[in-house]
């Protein structure tokens, strides 16, 4: 039985180091990103990070990003100076649904002393977390971005996904909230209309995701990953999820042997010939489960973070067109 391995670029570098977008610094010099009027701007995760930074430089600001390349937002501990940064700010750009879990008390914190923190994900349509069987379910509208976004919430109390950003029609309506939050926050309408520009590219983004993956004929349009975090993806582009070797919507979760043992039949009844994993949390798991299931390949994608620079996947854009392709290339052929 063989199997093999397809690696998404890294460093160790990259791991550790903040994360740097256009003029965005790192919260390691306690600096913090400034939109027009002295606003300081930050955002938890690489990827709202970028999206959020394209819509700022825009229209003249900067925007700081929290979290660095490479690290998995479940087991993110905050220094210090990054709650510092966070408790600071006067608006902060946050996923929501629980995501940002090592953070749930500065944002809490930040939020008492008067800055606003958008969570974006409950305001996108959010879906519920799959079932057991792996497949998500038809999307649902969350009863109000209020309720959905109920601060400290974990993934299963929440019941909704927050991997909304692996839809990039939904990341584009995302753009325009932050467009539209950062003119409110600073006084200048010129980054509502960055927002809405800034969406235009995001939706020619999802057009090329579409066409990159039509590649895949409708029979191999299966999707067996390492954690459940492709329930969007799955439904905006037509997908199958087949199974995920990590239960539940967290990297940190534990499947049981017999959990295992039940993912590797379901792999070879699909005669799937990839297994997709999370760059940013490689886990032994999956090389297990493609080494039981036999010739299976491990092909790394960008979920949780973006990419190093020079990756290709080192902005939101680059990131979605990337995953794209390399799925494209795992099941189409």
């Amino acid at each position: 039985m063989t199997f093999r391995r397809r690696a998404a670029a890294s460093s160790a570098l990259a791991l550790t180091a903040a994360l740097t977008i256009g003029a965005c610094g790192s919260t390691s010099d306690d600096s913090t990103g400034t939109a027009d009027g002295g606003a300081k701007v930050v955002a938890t995760t690489t990827i709202w990070g970028n999206v959020a930074e394209q819509v700022a430089e825009c229209a003249g600001g900067t925007v700081t990003t929290l979290m660095p390349v490479g690290a998995d937002p479940h087991d993110f501990t905050p220094s210090s100076a990054d709650i510092a940064t966070v408790v600071g700010a006067d608006l902060v750009i946050a996923n929501g649904l629980g995501w940002e879990e090592g953070l749930t008390s500065a944002l809490d914190s930040a939020a008492q002393d008067g800055a606003t923190v958008l969570e974006v994900a409950p305001l996108l349509n959010p879906l519920p977390l799959a079932e057991d069987d792996g497949h998500a379910e038809e999307e649902a509208v969350a009863e109000s971005g209020a309720a959905a976004a109920t601060e400290g919430e974990g993934h299963s109390e929440s019941g909704l996904d927050p991997h909304v950003w692996l839809d990039a029609a939904r990341a584009a309506t995302a753009a325009e909230l932050i467009g539209k939050e950062l003119a409110t926050t600073t006084g200048d309408a010129a980054y509502e209309k960055c927002g809405t520009d800034v969406a235009a590219e995001l939706r020619a983004t999802d057009e090329q995701v579409r066409a990159t993956l039509a590649a895949v004929p409708a029979d191999k349009r299966i999707l067996v990953t390492d954690h459940d975090a492709l329930g969007y993806l799955a439904a905006a582009y037509d997908f199958d999820i087949a199974g995920v070797v990590v239960p539940g919507g967290s990297t940190l979760a534990e499947p049981s042997s017999a959990e295992l043992a039940t993912l590797a039949a379901t792999v070879e009844q699909a005669g799937v010939p990839a297994i997709f994993a999370n760059s940013a949390n490689p886990s032994a798991l999956v090389d297990a489960l493609a080494g039981e299931v036999g010739d299976v390949e491990v092909v790394e994608l960008y979920v949780d973070s973006l990419g190093e620079p020079g990756s290709g996947a080192d902005t939101y854009q680059g990131m979605m067109t990337t995953d794209a392709q390399r799925i494209a290339d795992a099941l189409a052929g």
